[in-house]
Order: C-alpha cells, then structure tokens, then sequence
C-alpha cells in the first residue's frame, strides 16, 4: 500500500516592490581643504565646479610608461579651499533641515582620510559655525514660536513619541525642577554662550517660512559615538566613583515596529534654543575619544552620531490645544555623522591601544564600501545578494536610510598635500562609486484632515477679547456728575417765586438781585480760578526750569553713562574673550588629560606585559637550567653505557678474531703435515705425528667439573628491561688460553728431520685462544 505523501506548506510570497518608485541617488560633494603650507607639493586641482583632478606626486614610483596618468572625478559640487562655511550650509545641509520639519528624514556624514577637516567641516570653530550649529540655529529660527512645552512630547524608548495632558506635563515640569540630583538641561533664557554666540552672527542667521503653523514642535537630541564597533551613549550622566571607576556601558541596536534601527536606552534631551542644543552637544563633545597622532594632533578615534529628532502633532479644531492622538504625531530625524579617517598605521606609527582603534576604524569604513559596492552592483546587474549591514555598527544603524528612509548625502573631505595622494584615491574611488547608489524618494506624510489657519483663528480672537477688555477698564469720557453737583452748590440757591401778576415790581427786581449776586460769585470764582491758574503757571514755568535743569544734568549724566557703557563694553568684550579663551584652554586640557590618562593605561599595561614577560623568560630560563642538568646526567648515563658496550664489543670482536686466526693455523698445521708426510713417502719411513685430538664431551664434561670446582667471581651490571624484567651486563671478560697437545711423531726413514722441524715449531708457537673448541682451554681473568 502506498503512503500518501506529506503536504509541504506553501511558501509566503514575498513582499513585492512597487516598480514604479522614484529615486534618487545619494548626493556627493567634495570639499578641498587649504595647504598647511604654501611650499608643500599638491596633488589636487580644482577643474570646474563638479570635477576635480587628481595627479600623482614627483616622488613617487611611475608606472610601466614612464608617467601617471592624471585621473578625473566629478561630484555634485566641489567646494574649494576658499569656500565658506555659510556656503556648504545653504548646498549641503539646508535642504535637509527644510526636509526634516517636513516630516521627512536625512543622513548627512563627512569622510576622508585623517587629517583632511571633517570635525571643522561638521563642528567649525568661532567665527566659523560648521553645518551642525548652523542647523540648529535655522530650526530654532523657524519654529521657535510654535514650539510646545516641555514634557508634552515624551519619548516612549521604542523609538516613538507619546503626547502628554497638559496636567501631566506641568507635574513632569514641577517635578524636574524640585529633584536637585537630576541633572537639569541648561535653560533657553540664560545667556548664550560666548563661543557659541561667536559661530554664527546675527547676519548670517536664516530661517524657512513655509512652515505649518497649524501644529507644534519639540525637538530632541541625542549624541553617541562608536568605538572599537561598541556604541556608547556621549550624555549619559553616569555616577563618578573615584575609587572604584567603572568604564561606560555599551549600547546595542534594536528594530522598532516600523523596521527601523535605533540605540536601545541612548539619552534624549529635550532643547527649546539653539544655544541650548549646542552646549548639550558641547557637553557630549567632551566625552568623545580624540588622541594625538603623527598625521593629526587631535584625531577623532570613533565614529560619532549627532541625531535630531523633531516631534510634530497638529492642533485640535479650536487652535488651542494639540491633538490627543498619537496615531498624528509625526517624528523624524536628521543624523550628523562625523566619520573618523582612514589612516595607515606605517605613517601613524600607532602603537598598542592606538593600533587597535585604528584597525576598527578602518574596519568599519571596508564594511562601508562594501556595502554601497554591493548595493551598486544589486541596482545596476539585477541580483539580490545580501547586504552585509550587519558587520558594522555604523551600516547596521544606518541600514534603513539606504533602504529609503530619507535622503542621504555625503561630504568627501580632501586634503591635497602629495603625502596623502595613495589614501585620497582609495577615498575618491569610494565616492565615485557611492555617487551611482540611488535611495528611493522618502513620501510625504499628511498631518492630518482638518482646516488650515486655525491657530491664526485662535490667535486673532484672543486679541479681539483682549482688546475689549481694555476697553471696558477704562474711565468715561464724559463729565462726572459728582463734580457737576459740587460746582452748582457753592451758587447762591434761586428763591421759589411764581409771577401771576405782569405788574409786580417786587419779584423782579428781587430775582435780578439774586441773579447779580450770583454773577458777582461766579466772577469772584473766576477770579480765584486765574490767580490760582497764575500761580500753578509760575509753579509750572518753576517747575519747567528745574526740569530743564534736571534734564541738563541727566544728559551729562548720561554722557558720562554712555561713556562708562563703552568702557563695560569693551571689559565685557574682552571679558567674553578671555571666557572663550578659558573654555577653550580647558577644553584643550581636558584633551591633554585625556590623553595623559590614555598614555599612563598604556604606560600600566606595557609595563604588566614587561613584567609578565620577564617572569616568563625566568621561568623558562629555570626550566632550561633544569633541562640541562637532566641532559647532562642522561648524556653521561648514556655515555658510560655506550663505552661498556663498545669495550664490550671490541672485545668480543677481537676473541672472534682470535678464533678464526687459530682456526686457520690449524689447517695450516695440517696442511703442512699433509705436505711433509707426501715429501717422505718412499724415501724413509717414518712416524706419522699424531694428531691433536679434539676435546671430546666426556674431556669437555671434566672440564666443566675442574671449573665449577674452582669458580672465579664475575663482575656485571644489572638493569631493568622494557619488558619489566631484568638483565644482566658481565663488565669482566675472560680469556681462554688453548695449548695444543704434542702429537706423537711417526717413524719415517726420510722425513725425520722434517718432522722434528715441524713439532718443534708446533711446540714453540705461541698459544692462541679461541671459544669454538671446548679442550685445552685455561680460564684468565683480565684485570
């Protein structure tokens, strides 16, 4: 019976891109720093607006021809070395500024190799405001009157915005302001910082007016850097321990609910100024990694992060109040990204913890290239391979404003010296190939569906109200009764009279009298009226001259205020100077500082390896020594084992030769007995010799019984064997002495003389010793 087979779930079909999305490719600019020197050679020349041309130095190597070829690289636009900062703000960072209060994000980075002005380029110096400050001031600008209060917008550490109730709100604000130990955020009414104040003039401050007055603003920031690919928060207010210091907690990435990447727990500080949002900055700027090097007295040695974030929700339909939805609250955020520069450690000369950040960093930037090449080669060929965003912390933060979350830009920096000529290509082909990677086109958001002008509605009632009330708390313009009735008082009173008759003659004349009376009173009144008025003129011309006197003395008063006004003046200005000059030297000594502790962790740590390693050579110096003495010992064990083996040997070499020597005397002794009784034959008869007889086993066993009758001691070496048994080893070896017996001669008629020859050179014939034959043998020990 044949199984059913098993149902596959269907796969999820993947998430079709629209096709027809528009993009735009990531805006490259280059911008040529000036010569340190006006005699150091240059290798970069501005061609046109767009295009740049790079030539190889005198110095270095030519190719197979004989020469290089000079190479060419167009950008968006070039910014040369006379370029200001105010001019790379209006190209580079203002649109994005314009973008961000429009809801839409922005990635704004320098790179370069060390040395070549990005943190000036991003950061600037007094007098000089780069883009971040500049930024900043313009987004104040624009929407500082329709900013919110604090702590209505709160971030909910989700990467998202809630909106709190006005209670709420001010509870949060009572209570920041009565916690002493929090760290407040410094106050938009205290006055500017003279350094900051000196970046950016009064004339070259801008602002955008199409902006949305129908909602309210708030802006965050935050500051981090990473470092040796571990991201630390630059505002955290971490608790100083003096005696036990603790290093910074790194920070991990996390997806919020939209697919964007953000820093898990990284501080955001809510700003309502400018001047505000820089000392914030300012405050971080001091925590950054920055060390000396050979190539740059304060090179950056991370890769640091400064986001704004703003926080938008439009007005309910009264004006008055925001909209209590945070379904309608709309956030972005404009990353200014200062990279730190590629650098060779053969010309930095780094050494120890320095060598290490510069391998990361230049890490970090190969993952950077990287991932663009791959993106370029994605969009142009039509694969799909797999972004590798997530081999560095700075592509997997940034991952998606190349995914098209925003516009991205660039800022390639160059320095021109002939020095740097092999990094600058390396920095060149980077953003040549950078500049073909299109980001698709961020879509606008719509705030909302209510009407337009409703804060302008609310803004011109409210005026109305209050007009009216001032109109009604103001006096009458009329006469007052009060004073009317008093002035009709003080008249002699008209007597109550009727006329009945044409001919009375008494009341007439009575009621003219009453009449002249009270023209003589009112005249007495006016009288009194002008001599009091004659005398409040006098007072008044009195009072006009002691004025005028007065006013005389307040101009030279004034002259001599105005004057000591110039003199504060200038004490100030010079006071502001020497603040900023004090700022900076502290800064510059919180630099050395950091450095000196830098240099002392080094000093520390090279010495504990100088100190590891020589207890290390004394141990192995120890087990050498002890090594030796063992060698030593097993070398003259060995070395007398091997002369008793070759002693040994040798002689047992040499009682073998003896035996073949013995062996061959007797052929030769009888050969020569064969020889002498062939010559005697026939011619006389005689004895045939007798022939030494070889020892039997019976002679051998008797033998054997005279030797173990009389043993001699043997001397030998015992020693243990692999097998775990033992042998023995004879030190003393015998010599066996053999006498060979006289034979008997035989009677012959002719060979007598010879045969007596020939035992007695038998007879005299030294003795020879052998070990094949067992007869006739002495036992001699040698000594």
């Amino acid at each position: 019976m044949q199984r059913a087979a098993k149902a596959k779930t269907p796969r999820r079909p993947g998430q079709k891109k629209p096709s027809n999305i528009e993009k735009d490719p990531v805006g490259v600019y280059c911008r040529i720093r000036p010569l340190g020197a006006e005699d150091e050679e240059c290798c970069v020349e501005m061609i046109s607006s767009a295009t740049i041309q790079l030539h190889a130095p005198d110095g270095l190597k030519a190719n197979r021809n004989g020469e290089f070829k000079e190479t060419q690289y167009s950008f968006k636009k070039v910014f040369g070395i006379n370029t200001n900062q105010i001019e790379l703000f209006e190209d580079v960072a203002k649109p994005l500024i314009e973008d961000l209060i429009h809801c839409k994000n922005g990635l704004l980075f320098t790179y370069g190799v060390t040395g070549s002005g990005k943190t000036f380029t991003m950061t600037g110096s007094p007098g000089e405001g780069g883009l971040l400050p500049r930024s900043l001031d313009i987004l104040f600008n624009t929407i500082g009157p329709f900013q919110a209060k604090r702590f209505v917008f709160k971030p909910d550490e989700k990467n998202g915005m809630e909106i709190q109730g006005q209670v709420d709100a001010l509870l949060e604000r009572q209570k920041r302001d009565s916690q002493q130990s929090v760290p407040k955020t410094p106050s938009s009414r205290q006055k500017a910082d003279p350094e900051f104040a000196d970046m950016i003039s009064s004339e070259e401050a801008r602002k955008f007016e199409n902006v949305d007055e129908d909602c309210c603003y708030s802006v965050f920031v935050s500051y981090i850097e990473i470092y040796n690919n571990y991201i630390y928060d630059l505002l955290e207010d971490a608790q100083f321990d003096p005696i036990r210091p603790k290093a910074p907690q790194s920070k991990i990435l996390r997806e919020d609910q939209n697919h964007n990447m953000y820093v898990a727990g990284c501080t955001e500080v809510e700003v309502k100024s400018t001047e505000e949002a820089f000392e914030v900055f300012w405050k971080g700027q001091k925590k950054r990694r920055i060390a000396n090097t050979e190539l740059n007295r304060e090179s950056s040695r991370s890769h640091s992060v400064f986001t704004v974030k703003l926080a938008q929700a439009p007005l309910d339909a009264d004006g008055d109040h925001i909209l209590q939805d945070k379904n309608q609250v709309n956030v972005s955020q404009l990353c200014l990204v200062d990279l730190a520069g590629s650098e060779r450690t053969s010309r930095t000369r780094a050494e120890g913890s320095r060598l290490r950040e510069a391998g990361n960093i230049n890490q970090s930037l190969m993952t950077l290239r990287t991932c663009m090449e791959v993106l370029r080669e994605n969009q142009i060929c039509g694969t799909n391979k797999m972004v590798p965003y997530r081999d560095s912390k700075v592509t997997h933060l940034f991952k998606n404003y190349f995914d098209g979350e925003g516009k991205v830009r660039m800022i390639v920096c160059v320095n021109p010296k002939a020095d740097d000529y092999d990094e600058t290509m390396l920095v060149l082909r980077f953003a040549e190939v950078t500049q073909e990677v299109e980001v698709a086109r961020p879509i606008d958001r719509p705030i909302c569906g209510l009407a337009a002008g409703r804060r302008h509605r609310n803004r011109a009632f409210k005026d109305e109200l209050s007009s009216r009330l001032d109109e009604r708390g103001d006096p009458n313009n009329a006469d007052d009764p009060a004073l009317l009735k008093q002035l009709m008082e003080s008249l002699p009173s008209l007597p109550n009279f009727e006329l009945v008759d044409p001919a009375d003659d008494q009341s007439l004349p009575r009621l003219i009298e009453i009449l002249e009376r009270r023209h003589r009173v009112r005249q007495m009144m006016a009288q009194q009226y002008d001599q009091t008025a004659n005398t409040l003129k006098s007072m008044f011309q009195q009072f006009d001259g002691q004025i005028n006197a007065k006013e005389t003395f307040l101009h030279a008063q004034r002259c001599k205020l105005s004057e000591k006004e110039k003199v504060i003046l200038s004490q100030k200005t010079e006071l502001e100077r020497l603040e900023k000059k004090s700022k900076t030297l502290e800064y510059k000594v919180d630099i050395l500082q950091k450095t000196t502790d830098m240099y002392e962790q080094d000093k520390r740590s090279l010495r504990q390896e100088l100190e590891t390693r020589d207890q290390r050579l004394q141990r192995e110096l120890t087990d050498r020594k002890r090594m030796e003495q063992r060698m030593q010992g097993m070398v003259t064990d060995t070395k007398f084992k091997w002369e008793k083996e070759c002693e040994r040997r040798v002689n047992a070499k040499q009682l073998e030769m003896q035996n073949k020597l013995w062996v061959k005397d007797e052929k030769l002794k009888q050969l020569k007995a064969i020889v002498t009784e062939s010559s005697g034959v026939g011619v006389f008869p005689t004895e045939r010799p007798e022939k030494p007889e070889r020892p039997s086993r019976e002679r051998d066993h008797n033998v054997g019984q005279m030797r173990s009758a009389s043993p001699s001691p043997l001397h030998g070496n015992v020693f243990k064997t692999r097998g775990g048994g033992q042998a023995v080893q004879f030190t003393d070896i015998e010599t066996l002495k053999h006498e060979c017996p006289t034979a008997s001669s035989r009677k012959r008629g002719s060979g007598s003389g010879d045969g007596a020859a020939h035992m007695e050179d038998i007879e005299n014939r030294a003795p020879m010793a052998s070990t094949s034959s067992g007869f006739g043998y002495q036992k001699r020990r040698k000594p």
